[in-house]
């Protein structure tokens, strides 16, 4: 693959750059003191942090299954943009906006991301197709075990700490979601084409809805909602996330509660 191909925008720099600036806003929490009364600088910070951190996932995830596709045969998706890591590239009305607004008003992050639509009659073969939606949710897993690898490795504020543990555990939870085998999920995607075209057609017709089904059930149906957590945490802890920390970092990002 041509090194020109993959081009990092600016705007891709511009939110790193936010959420290293949040990142250093949360060394000011250095007490518990400071954690319990969320105080201004250190919200501030976390929440940038988790925002930022949230933002470069959605791109980094994306950007998986765009290059993925690339190299797979679909050379449209360098012209659509898609290795620009370009966040606007990748905006979806229902995924990016619709669902990310309603978790995030409910109290948590707007895990949701973006849409790629890769041609899949380029690619070369069926496995190709699978991996292409894999590279996505394994973009998250890989960031969320190199965050805890960091947090349990290298001495950092409590503040600090606390955030990249809770960022760590919310690509798990991202990993989780989209391993899914809903439709309009990424887990489907990867047995998409294995299934019968039946399946395949029925796939297609549930992709708009089901993803709001599934995130209505884990809303409103609390057995669903905790086996989610349930495998989320179980994940989590494989990877050596900290549970306690990441909890942390969700109280103080969560200012609004």
């Amino acid at each position: 693959m041509q090194r020109s191909v993959v081009r990092p925008s600016l705007l891709f720099y511009a939110i790193l750059a936010v959420t290293v600036a949040g990142g250093v806003l949360t060394t000011t929490l250095t007490t518990i003191e400071d954690i319990l009364d969320r105080s201004v600088l250190g919200t501030l910070g976390m929440f940038l942090l988790i925002i930022g951190g949230w933002a470069l996932s959605l791109t980094l995830h994306e950007f998986g299954h765009a290059f993925v596709a690339y190299k797979g045969g679909d050379r449209e998706v360098a012209a659509k943009g898609y290795l620009s890591m370009d966040i606007r590239r990748y905006t979806d009305p229902i995924m990016s906006l619709v669902l990310p607004l309603i978790i995030l008003a409910v109290g948590g992050i707007p895990l949701p991301g973006g849409a790629v639509w890769i041609n899949r009659w380029a690619l070369r073969s069926r496995a190709v197709s699978s991996w292409v939606s894999l590279a996505g949710p394994l973009s998250n897993l890989a960031l969320g075990v190199v965050l805890t690898a960091l947090v349990a490795t290298v001495s950092m504020p409590p503040g600090l700490f606390a955030g990249l543990s809770y960022l760590a555990s919310l690509q798990i939870l991202a990993f989780v979601i989209n391993i899914l085998p809903v439709p309009g999920l990424d887990g489907f995607g990867a047995i998409e084409p294995y299934l019968s075209p039946q399946a395949r057609e029925f796939g297609a017709k549930a992709r708009p809805w089901a993803p709001l089904v599934l995130f209505a059930l884990v809303l409103g149906v609390p057995a669903v909602g905790e086996a989610l957590w349930t495998l989320t945490d179980t994940v989590f802890a494989a990877v050596g996330g900290d549970a306690f920390a990441a909890s942390v970092g969700q109280y103080v990002f969560m200012f609004w509660r």
